[in-house]
């Protein structure tokens, strides 16, 4: 196999779970050394020069966020998750020269998050699959200061949203608001646990909706706000004046890393979506089912956009659509061109592909389109994406093997290095046909005799007419190379 990139971690201030607060606490452990001129502590300092707010204004008195935030706190609480992590010995092979041998220890790492109890009832609490990821085990602490463990329910990765359970004793939920209804420029307020110093509220307001195309892995539509967002806020609660749940904070993107401080570009899960995950968590035993249309697309070059008469390089080209598919169903052709998806601006098939990925299975999408320079409108019906093939069911010569659709985190790790996606091997079996011809657990398979592909349905689609010679592209451990399936 020929070198490969490396799959490279996007880095953005999304993965909270981890405790970062080292620098906080060296700075209070460790005060300023006082200087030999400066003068004696115990002298009385001047007063600020600043005046103080005045308690009315015009006979009436100044607007407080107080009355909102003791009914909203109570349902913000802090999230701890545990991991336990085998280490290898500290002397390594140079504790062999001594006789000593080189016995792994186990480790407990340990991330901490928010999180907001949306149903009392059931003590249901929303938070991100970042703060719990690969968690042997989960702790919440309430605001009352009761600490219990929660029961891990779910959680999907693409959209960063996870459900965790808690006993449902004397409980208080938050109402849910309208994400849709928000607008930029109004105001919000931000709830969570920041380097683990308490609950912790900080506000702004809403600087874009719909935000995506940051490098953040996954599924993007976020509310974007200035309300400071720190590690350990995520999962934590954005709320409307009304103190309705309008987003979970996931984020916060500073290219001079999280240390640097806020810089007002924070980013936090629109709670109508974050509810629907959280339903399906719920209903469906930790399954997201999500709706596709069932299209291959490349971007519009403005080479292209010149051909297509069009006046800017904009759009989604289809270039294949599966038989069976949404897209069939609703008339689409090879050669369209995606301008809108419900009213959405899309400008590439990345664009398109974030679209899909946040719609439901049944949700009916209103499609505007460019067929032969003219403007045309269609109405699609989204069918469930396929999330696991075997191999057997596409080619005898797959047997033993099964294949699934990646996660929106390594396929956009793969459109950075220039594949366009592809599927997973998640299993083979031992001395399975597929075993046999070199397919290991955890290979990426991106192109095969059919050519590429971009996901599970376009894997099938490339084997439905069975080729005589299977040769498949994969990527394993950072490197390139072709199996030959016999």
């Amino acid at each position: 196999m020929r070198p490969f990139p490396t799959l490279l971690a996007l880095t953005a201030a999304a993965a909270f779970g981890g405790f970062v607060a080292l620098g906080l606490y060296q700075t209070v452990e460790h005060p300023a050394q006082a200087r030999e001129d400066a003068p004696p502590t115990s002298s009385v300092l001047p007063a600020a020069a600043g005046a103080a707010l005045p308690s009315a204004v015009d006979g009436e008195p100044m607007p407080s966020l107080a009355p909102m935030l003791k009914r909203v706190t109570p349902a913000v609480v802090s999230v701890y998750s545990r991991q336990t992590v085998r280490v290898a010995s500290p002397l390594g092979p140079f504790g062999q020269l001594f006789g000593i041998p080189d016995i792994p220890r186990e480790r407990v790492q340990r991330a901490l998050g928010s999180g907001v109890i949306i149903d009392a009832k059931r003590g249901l609490i929303l938070t991100n699959h970042h703060v719990v990821e690969n968690a042997d085990g989960v702790s919440v602490t309430l605001n009352d200061g009761r600490t219990v463990e929660a029961e891990f329910l779910g959680s999907d990765p693409d959209t960063d949203v996870a459900l965790i359970r808690i006993p449902p004793k004397d409980l208080t939920q938050i109402p849910l608001g309208d994400s849709d209804q928000l607008q930029v420029g109004d105001f919000v307020v931000a709830v969570g646990n920041p380097y683990g110093l308490g609950q912790t509220v900080t506000s702004g307001i809403v600087s874009a909706v719909g935000r995506s195309g940051i490098p953040v892995a996954g599924f993007q539509n976020f509310i974007q706000t200035d309300a400071s967002i720190n590690p350990g806020n995520s999962g934590g609660a954005l709320v409307n004046l009304k103190g309705q749940l309008v987003g979970i904070n996931t984020a916060s993107f500073n290219p001079s890393g999280s240390m640097a401080g806020n810089i007002g570009l924070g980013f936090a899960i629109p709670i109508d979506l974050a509810r629907n995950i959280a339903e399906q968590l719920y209903t469906n035993k930790g399954v997201v089912k999500r709706g596709t249309l069932g299209v291959t697309t490349q971007d519009v070059t403005q080479k292209l956009a010149d051909a297509l008469g069009m006046d800017a390089p904009r759009g989604a080209l289809v270039t294949g659509i599966y038989p069976d598919s949404a897209a069939a169903a609703a008339g689409m052709q090879p050669g369209d061109v995606v301008l809108q998806a419900n009213g959405q601006r899309i400008d590439n098939g990345g664009a398109l592909h974030n679209f899909e990925g946040l719609q439901g299975v049944g949700s009916k999408v209103t499609l505007s389109l460019r067929r032969d320079g003219k403007p045309l409108t269609l109405t699609a019906t989204l069918k469930e994406q396929l999330r696991e093939a075997n191999g057997a069911d596409l080619d005898a010569r797959l047997a033993g093997a099964t294949f699934d659709e990646l996660d929106e985190a390594t396929r956009q790790q793969l459109r950075g290095m220039g594949a366009n996606g592809g599927v997973q091997v998640s299993q083979v079996q031992p001395r399975s046909r597929a075993w046999n011809n070199g397919l290991r657990q955890g290979d990426i398979v991106f192109a095969g005799s059919g050519g590429n592909f971009s996901d599970l349905a376009g894997f099938r689609a490339s084997l439905r007419d069975t080729p005589r010679q299977l040769v498949l592209r994969v990527l394993r451990n950072g490197e390139d190379g072709q199996l030959l399936m016999r």
